[in-house]
């Protein structure tokens, strides 16, 4: 096993909004504001996607856009991502859609992450 990373929270989600803000620039049907809370799970680390957004875009557009934010992500915290399976460039996004809730992120990594203050 690797040697756990620390980050903190601010920090994770200091990355995430660049990252929605990068891709924004690039996905005009996302007009999403940079998110304040990041849900933390075991399925995916992301965020919502608003309904009225989703009813406007193909599921290929959603996984581009979710690419975008989680290649901006592991450029911003390269040291969470260092020895994973999301080590280069090529990190896919992550959607997970349970009922008519859809959230955007990044997909588990098999590493050990110490989320502090």
């Amino acid at each position: 096993m690797h040697k756990p990373v620390s980050i903190s929270p601010k920090q994770f989600t200091k990355a995430v909004q660049a990252g929605v803000e990068a891709a924004r620039k690039k996905h005009s049907k996302f007009k999403v504001d940079p998110p304040e809370d990041v849900s933390i799970s075991y399925l995916i680390w992301g965020y919502p996607i608003p309904d009225a957004i989703l009813a406007t875009v193909t599921l290929g557009e959603a996984q581009a856009y979710a690419t975008d934010v989680a290649s901006h992500i592991a450029g911003q915290l390269p040291e969470v991502f260092a020895g994973s399976q999301f080590a280069t460039n090529s990190l896919e996004g992550a959607l997970l859609s349970i009922g008519r809730h859809v959230i955007c992120g990044i997909p588990p990594f098999e590493k050990v992450v110490r989320v502090e203050e």
